[in-house]
């Protein structure tokens, strides 16, 4: 959302989403700026990057996919 010079840097958009009811509520989150935040798409080709970031509905179902194969939040040891 800013640029790392930016005041508002560290805060970002945090969405929960629920997978039964298929409803979200987001809001402003602080993130520190130490804070890695995964890319759950890095591994995708750009065309389907481009295929998901243009559908909200196409976004949830594929990371839903990802909770239900275990793959996303990671697991802690």
């Amino acid at each position: 959302m800013y640029a790392p010079s930016d005041s508002f840097y560290e805060r970002r958009v945090g969405v929960a989403w629920c997978s039964i009811c298929r409803e979200y509520s987001a809001a402003m989150v602080f993130v520190p700026r130490n804070e890695h935040l995964p890319d759950l798409l890095a591994d995708l080709s750009m065309p389907e990057r481009d295929r998901l970031a243009r559908s909200e509905v196409k976004l949830l179902d594929h990371l839903d996919r990802l909770v239900r194969r275990g793959i996303w939040p990671a697991r802690q040891p």
